[in-house]
């Protein structure tokens, strides 16, 4: 009997059941392990702030979004071609693919194990949120192997209601998945407010600079932010992402001056402070051995306003500087 062979729409079927069941699983064990930082983080690898995984989360959500009705169905037309003609489940490229697929995954979980052991070994801590991973993987990839290992031995085509629950369930475990980041991570709209409120720190941040570097330069404090405008340099003061206003300044010494806003949320920003800005006057002082703290911007839903004073020591006029 002449082996069946792979049509055009056999190959296409599989390679788009391959590309979605890859990129989905990747996805949806990267958005656990976003999960389980969140919940537990690593104060040396992955130390959280708001809106830390918010790009990460809604990618991987929006990756499950689209591949995981896209396999589903996928796999659905394959079952129904075989059930039309049994002899489809012995094309080449069904078999190649189900035991890459199981090789793979039996690789994951030996790589998976081997990891475990292999941290414990080196007497480095398990904490709960390292072996939650280890257990996702364990289990997602786990999972995978048992399915495609009985699709391999025809399991799935004698049982086909049994086929069907584990397509509704396994659509069930990754809508359940990506609602529960609403939970844990914030809504779309709470993760849109979280990266408005984080732009307002950065413009006030990058505000703040220019006003020192104003006051180096001629040893006194702007009457108003227009004065720190310079098209020349590139240096336009930044306004709110949303409302587009101006942030408000108020001179409120000859050394100390205040900076308000409104944010949407509540936040601790001292982790997002960036020194590496272009002619930043902190880091040209802090070159010639002064050490660099960082400013305090945490903040409250509503108006919160920041004090800040210039230290003539750390942040002395150019005018000075030169003559050093």
């Amino acid at each position: 009997m002449d082996k069946p062979k792979v049509t055009p729409k056999d190959f296409f079927l599989w390679a788009g059941v391959m590309v979605s069941l890859y990129g989905g699983v990747v996805a949806y064990i990267t958005l656990v392990f976003d999960y389980i930082n969140h919940a537990f983080p690593n104060p040396v690898t992955n130390a959280y702030y708001p809106g830390a995984y918010s790009a990460s989360i809604s990618y991987e959500s929006a990756t499950l979004i689209v591949l995981t009705p896209v396999l589903l169905v996928l796999m659905r037309l394959i079952r129904r071609s075989i059930a039309e003609d049994p002899s489809r489940r012995e094309i080449w490229i069904r078999r190649w693919a189900l035991f890459l697929t199981l090789f793979l995954a039996g690789a994951t979980l030996v790589v998976d194990l081997i990891v475990l052991v292999n941290t414990y070994l080196q007497g480095e801590d398990l904490t709960v949120g390292f072996l939650l991973k280890v257990l996702a993987v364990f289990l997602v990839v786990g999972l995978g192997f048992m399915h495609f290992l009985a699709d391999l031995r025809g399991y799935w085509e004698r049982e086909p209601a049994r086929a069907k629950m584990v397509n509704y369930a396994v659509g069930f475990l990754v809508l359940a998945t990506i609602i529960a980041g609403f939970f844990i991570i914030g809504t779309p709209k709470e993760m849109r407010e979280q990266k408005q409120d984080a732009i307002r720190v950065q413009n006030l941040q990058n505000i703040q600079w220019q006003i020192v570097n104003y006051w180096q330069q001629k040893e006194e404090l702007p009457a108003s932010l227009s004065d720190v405008n310079d098209p020349i340099s590139n240096n336009i003061v930044p306004v709110d992402p949303q409302t587009k206003e101006p942030y408000e300044y108020e001179a409120t010494g000859t050394l100390s001056f205040v900076l308000c806003s409104t944010f949407a949320g509540k936040g601790n920003s001292v982790e997002n402070v960036s020194f590496d800005k272009p002619m930043a006057p902190a880091r040209v002082v802090a070159d010639k051995g002064f050490p660099i703290t960082p400013d305090n911007w945490q903040h409250d839903a509503g108006r919160v306003c920041f004090d800040r004073t210039i230290d003539p020591e750390r942040y002395p006029p150019y005018s000075k500087t030169r003559t050093l």
